[in-house]
């Protein structure tokens, strides 16, 4: 059977792991696990896996290694593994970075005897899971994509033999999608002070007709206060990505910065209609605003 680590064990990792129980061997790790009472070791622990000591244990005699972590962990994931890895062993980063970084990574994978393949994930995991549409690069894509495809993936596309074409077609679509999250949060948190809303996505409605605005905005938005924080990093990695390119990354360091800025507000995610999210995020004691009836 496949022996594949998984290191990263938030919410794609744990996908990872639910869906290929029983079509590979696993072994998980990530930072988190050195407090047992963390999120990702007590979901490690209910699925029986085992916590290994450290990423190194965690790839020993690994066939694959799907790396899952944070933006800002993308090289540092891999350096840290790169001399643990059998000789030949593929090293499949999922992760959301800039080119320089993938790129970067894949010296440190391959200066280690492993077989780097980029991956950029185009859509979130849920619902999609295995099916999830992700862009393959680098020499070793196609080879990887008729392997991961016997292991259940269906959203594989061989994008590119050069390595950081993939990652760079996610990062600039993360300058609008994620971009559009941090606006819609700022629009509609000062349309609300001055109570026009309704009005602004009306507007929306007339100028680009198709989304349902208030239901789109009402998930936007949640996605922000719920993953603010990944948003971020995944965000400055996007600048970075742009400032690779020769390009001041004036928009995506704000959309970084607005994303950073929402989770505290995490609480406002359980009321049900946009406007009532909007005015539980007001009402919070680290909004600091008074509204225009004060």
């Amino acid at each position: 059977m496949t022996r594949i680590a998984l290191i990263g064990f938030g919410e794609v990792g744990q996908i990872l792991a639910d869906d290929l129980t029983g079509k590979a061997s696993l072994t998980v790790w990530d930072t988190q696990f050195t407090d047992p009472d963390s999120r990702p070791a007590r979901q490690a622990a209910a699925r029986g896996l085992a916590v290994l000591p450290s990423a190194k244990a965690a790839v020993a005699g690994a066939d694959w290694v799907f790396a899952a972590v944070t933006a800002a962990q993308t090289l540092a994931a891999a350096e840290a593994v790169a001399p643990s890895l059998a000789a030949g062993a593929r090293y499949l980063d999922l992760n959301s970075a800039s080119p320089g970084q993938k790129q970067a990574a894949a010296a440190a994978i391959s200066g280690q005897g492993g077989v780097y393949v980029e991956a950029a994930v185009m859509s979130p995991f849920p619902p999609k899971r295995l099916g999830t549409p992700i862009l393959l690069g680098g020499p070793a894509a196609e080879a990887a994509k008729q392997d991961l495809a016997a292991l259940g993936f269906s959203g594989l596309t061989v994008f590119s033999e050069v390595l950081g074409k993939a990652s760079a077609a996610k990062m600039c679509r993360s300058v609008m999608i994620k971009g559009i999250e941090a606006l819609l949060t700022e629009s509609l948190l000062a349309a609300r002070y001055y109570g026009v809303e309704d009005r602004v996505l009306t507007s929306l409605a007339d100028l680009l007709p198709g989304p349902d605005w208030e239901k789109l905005a009402r998930y936007m938005i949640s996605r922000s206060l719920v993953h603010g924080t990944r948003r971020a990093e995944e965000m400055r990695e996007v600048a970075r990505t742009v400032t690779e390119a020769g390009l001041p990354a004036w928009m995506s360091a704000a959309s970084a910065d607005r994303h950073a800025w929402a989770p505290q507000f995490l609480t406002a995610d359980t009321a049900e209609s946009l406007t009532d999210v909007l005015d539980a995020i007001r009402a919070h004691p680290a909004f600091g605003l008074k509204d225009a009836a004060e």
